[in-house]
């Protein structure tokens, strides 16, 4: 896995619609560039713990980074560290490096950053954001994956800084600002990737999302992730064909199974068939290359199905020969 796509950006900040499946896929993104021989920091900003129970890692995340799968050196693996990233926090530390420790601590215990939140929006996002740009100068590690807001707020996430150029016209906050939005809008930096599933509200949010991301942020989009897909089964028959089968090959069947198999193969041949003419939606609405996640057939996600979905973006994304034409055969759909 030479993990071109994982090359091209620093930083990969992945959005999506709550419930699609957002954070699972920025854990794979994180431990297919693993795969791919390069260390990956993934960061989470909400903080709901879906990161460490994928890699099965014990503890929750602060703002220390860990280490959250160490990459097998002789298979030329990469390793995969974890951190959160909050306002409160990245202020301390920005402070600190400031020779402003005292204050930070002042600050910090009278609530007074959310009386600057108040009085100056969108900076509880720049802070972080902030945070994030200065871990991509510093480069601990080759790719940086951001596990963005859900969509709902993600726009403002993202947005804030260009507003806050708006709104104001020297000093440190306007110099924060400008170089969030110098490593937004930078390719070579920065890219957005959207999460989405084959199903009807999820691919008009992922379109209005992507419409947004442009417009409002100026960001560059990489290929839409399409998570949940059933993989194909070309040995599913066309008809129902259960006892037929069954007699073929020697297996009796109980009464009752055969109508129950073949009810089982006429639910999965439909949800096949409504996510393709989802898929295809999708492509019209939206013209970037996909890279489409298998369904798992599991309760929770564990490193056993993380590695799945990871290697499924590492072979979907070789066959993205150039990122961003929508002619470039979709992956695994």
């Amino acid at each position: 896995m030479n993990g071109g796509f994982l090359r091209q950006a620093r930083v990969v900040i992945v959005i999506g619609k709550g419930g699609v499946g957002k954070t699972t896929v920025s854990a794979a993104l994180a431990r297919a560039a693993s795969l791919a021989g390069l260390d990956s920091l993934v960061v989470e900003i909400e903080g709901k713990g879906g990161l460490t129970s994928a890699f099965e890692y014990p503890d929750e995340l602060d703002y220390r980074e860990v280490v959250l799968h160490a990459g097998d050196k002789a298979k030329g693996e990469g390793d995969v560290r974890g951190r959160t990233l909050r306002a409160d926090e990245a202020l301390v530390e920005y402070l600190e490096n400031h020779a402003m420790g005292r204050l930070s601590k002042r600050l910090l215990s009278g609530g007074a950053i959310d009386v600057v939140a108040t009085a100056v929006p969108g900076i509880k996002d720049i802070l972080v954001l902030g945070k994030v740009k200065q871990l991509e100068r510093e480069h601990p590690a080759d790719l940086i994956v951001l596990d963005a807001p859900a969509s709902g707020h993600a726009i403002s996430f993202l947005a804030g800084a260009a507003g806050l150029l708006d709104a104001v016209r020297a000093g440190p906050i306007r110099a924060q600002a400008q170089d969030v939005v110098d490593l937004l809008t930078d390719e070579a930096r920065c890219q957005v990737l959207v999460v989405t599933l084959a199903e009807e509200m999820p691919v008009n949010e992922a379109a209005e999302v992507a419409a947004a991301i442009e417009d409002r942020v100026g960001a560059h989009l990489g290929p839409v992730i399409v998570n949940g897909v059933y993989p194909p089964r070309p040995s599913l028959p066309d008809t129902d064909a259960a006892e037929e089968l069954a007699a073929a090959s020697s297996i009796h069947l109980r009464p009752g199974e055969a109508r129950t198999l073949d009810s089982a193969a006429r639910s999965r041949r439909g949800r096949q068939a409504l996510q393709r003419s989802h898929l295809d939606r999708l492509s019209r609405v939206l013209p970037l290359p996909q890279v489409v996640l298998p369904f798992l057939f599991t309760a929770s996600v564990g490193r056993a199905e993380l590695d799945l979905l990871a290697r499924a973006i590492a072979t979907s994304l070789e066959t993205l020969a150039c990122p961003g034409d929508p002619d470039v055969m979709k992956g695994l759909a």
